[in-house]
């Protein structure tokens, strides 16, 4: 990451959010955060702003995009890490909550926050677009089917993403993890093998480098990282 980039994350304050957002302030940029509920004191730091949004919401995604470009002129890198996870039942049990939760949280609000940055990003002629996928994105397992196609279509998404904008300067990839070692993660299966999770210091330490210069040609790259349970 190069310093005193104007650095824009979803999910701020989640579990691997923090990560993220922690990694990218001690490297030196100004960061804005964004979860449904944060504020600048959700992070100690002076080179972080926080401001809530509800990226489900197509009218917040535009809004928080329009509040980082005034407060500070630009968006050089939009680090996608907001989502979220329903699963435990096969396909002919997967009620319509369940379906369309999936697709809000890990679709529609990937697309509408990638609608509202890349016409700032196109404007300056440059930016670096990193999403946070899933392995089910490409290697689906029983009884997730809807976080499964959800994380597929992101996918998707980002690798058309990359095609529409490289003649702008704009890149964009998205990062596969495995299980990531998360307290969340941890609380919800306590019986894990967690030495076989993915580290989150290591993700957030990935989407860095995705966000510099030295990975200006890496564009459309949808990039496993399984851990040591591969």
């Amino acid at each position: 990451m190069n310093e005193n980039q104007i650095v824009l994350i979803t999910g701020a304050q989640g579990g691997l959010g923090t990560y993220v957002t922690q990694a990218f302030l001690e490297a030196g940029a100004q960061v804005v955060g964004s979860s449904r509920k944060i504020d600048d004191s959700a992070f100690p730091h002076p080179r972080f702003a926080g401001i809530p949004a509800d990226l489900t919401k197509p009218e917040d995604a535009a809004a928080l995009a329009a509040a980082a470009v005034e407060r500070f002129h630009r968006i050089d890198a939009l680090i996608h890490v907001a989502g979220g996870f329903t699963g435990g039942r096969p396909i002919h049990e997967t009620d319509d909550a369940t379906w369309d939760g999936m697709m809000s949280l890990n679709l529609r609000a990937a697309f509408y926050i990638l609608r509202a940055v890349i016409p700032h990003m196109r404007q300056q002629k440059g930016g670096r677009i990193v999403a946070i996928g899933s392995r089910a994105g490409v290697e689906p397992a029983g009884n997730i089917a809807a976080y499964a196609a959800s994380k597929a279509a992101l996918v998707s998404l980002l690798k058309t993403a990359a095609l529409e904008n490289r003649a702008a300067g704009i890149t964009a990839n998205v990062i596969l993890p495995g299980t990531i070692d998360t307290a969340a993660n941890r609380a919800s299966d306590p019986g894990g093998d967690h030495s076989q999770w993915v580290s989150p210091q290591k993700l957030a330490a990935l989407a860095l480098f995705l966000a510099s210069d030295d990975a200006a040609e890496i564009t459309g790259a949808a990039i496993p990282v399984y851990g040591a349970g591969l």
